[in-house]
């Protein structure tokens, strides 16, 4: 076993735990609110109105999008997912990228279980103030997001966050990765 492939298999710890982490975490939270809050459209307040838990059910994509299409999302997840396990395998090598796509992976996994098993995603987080809200959202979304984020991030500052030189070309290594002999 060559230097480089000790170090692309010792991501997928990290890409698998991650992920698996925020598909229970985003499992556990939604049963729990479903069991405090079980009719849709009901909601407490956590902050005041700046923060609340409302039992809502999202048919669609992001920010409500194209509703009443949940098993089209959940079938399209499912190719999403796959790529995301493909692409890790072919870029995994940086810790970033494989916290940013186990991050990822966890948030599809829980939103699509939702729209295949029960035809929506169960949301929960209301934040805003009065009428000015932002999407009602829960920890897949809230994952997804940060995973985006790090992208954004990584392309944006790719020197800060070690992603200067992915594989380019062949025989091109990452930085500080020692070459086969």
């Amino acid at each position: 076993m060559t230097a480089s492939t000790t170090h692309e298999r010792a991501r997928w710890p990290l890409f698998l735990g991650l992920a698996v982490t925020v598909f229970i975490v985003d499992q556990l939270t939604k049963a729990w609110l479903v069991s405090l809050l079980p009719a849709e459209g009901q909601r407490i307040s956590v902050v005041g109105d700046l923060v609340r838990l409302v039992n809502s059910h999202n048919s669609g994509a992001l920010f409500g999008l194209f509703r009443d299409q949940a098993l089209i999302f959940g079938i399209v997840s499912i190719g999403v997912v796959a790529l995301i396990v493909w692409y890790h395998g072919s870029a995994g090598r940086n810790m970033l990228m494989s916290t940013t796509l186990g991050l990822l992976l966890g948030g599809a996994l829980g939103n699509m279980l939702d729209r295949l098993r029960l035809g929506y995603v169960v949301d929960f987080v209301d934040m805003g103030i009065g009428d000015l809200r932002w999407y009602t959202f829960n920890v897949a979304d809230a994952a997804i997001s940060c995973a985006i984020l790090l992208l954004l991030l990584g392309a944006l500052l790719p020197n800060r966050f070690g992603m200067e030189r992915m594989h380019t070309s062949r025989g091109t290594a990452d930085p500080g990765e020692p070459l086969d002999a």
